[in-house]
């Protein structure tokens, strides 16, 4: 049985402050100091996810792994979007797109990526304001994370993959071939979450059965694993 959730989307950050105020004023959420130094930016929309800013002393080099893809309901809040997007520290990036994609491609204060997509697109429909945790990654690995969350798959095809909550919100997208060099550290994570010291170990050992790679075995700080693209992830306990 699974007990793991999807908890948190972690973010290493050299000015944890900064980028805490900057997601939570784009995306309307509550920016809550934690106990050690991190920053949970809370939803406030009904998200059952949040994001934890954590600090680090390392800087971003690599194209992230994982983005987030924001949604807009008309043109109007699109461009309202990338307008909160600049006045809090953001900028217009270039990583390739061309002038005939409808989204606009931008980064947070420190580099990270992220896309505002265009009003219309029917794939991100009613999933919230974060419409996509969109992972570079192969469709085997968005088939362990199908199995390691028990997320139904809502799309596999062309080696793309991407799974939702039975109960809607963000869906989590792997975007198949040719994928990218691994960073020396993933900044964005994916963070699960349990309830309990035991649920902590059962689950561990669950993903690693599933095909996860264990890199620092559960301590009451949680353990890290690698999925199997080699992308880091951690679980934790939450209560």
């Amino acid at each position: 049985m699974t007990t793991a959730t999807l908890y948190a989307v972690r973010i290493d950050s050299l000015d944890a402050e900064k980028v805490a105020r900057f997601w939570a004023g784009v995306l309307g959420w509550d920016a809550v100091p934690d106990e050690g130094g991190d920053i949970s930016v809370v939803p406030a929309d009904g998200t059952t996810y949040r994001l934890v800013v954590h600090p680090s002393e390392t800087e971003k080099v690599d194209q992230n792994r994982i983005h987030f893809d924001l949604t807009s309901t008309d043109q109007a809040a699109m461009d309202a979007t990338v307008a909160r997007v600049l006045e809090l520290g953001g900028q217009h990036i270039d990583i390739g797109q061309t002038p005939d994609d409808g989204h606009v491609v931008m980064a947070d204060p420190e580099g990270n990526e992220l896309c505002v997509i265009e009003p219309g697109n029917n794939f991100l429909s009613n999933t919230g304001i974060i419409g996509g945790i969109n992972c570079d990654g192969s469709q085997a690995v968005g088939h362990f994370w199908s199995k390691a969350l028990d997320w139904p798959l809502v799309w596999d095809q062309d080696e793309e993959t991407a799974i939702q909550s039975p109960a809607g919100g963000s869906k989590v997208t792997w975007s198949g071939p040719p994928l990218m060099d691994a960073p020396e550290i993933d900044r964005f994570r994916l963070e699960l979450g349990v309830l309990t010291e035991s649920d902590l170990r059962s689950e561990t050992e669950r993903l690693v059965e599933l095909g996860a790679t264990l890199v620092a075995p559960p301590t009451t700080d949680g353990a890290g694993l690698l999925d199997p693209d080699g992308t880091a992830f951690r679980i934790v306990v939450t209560a």
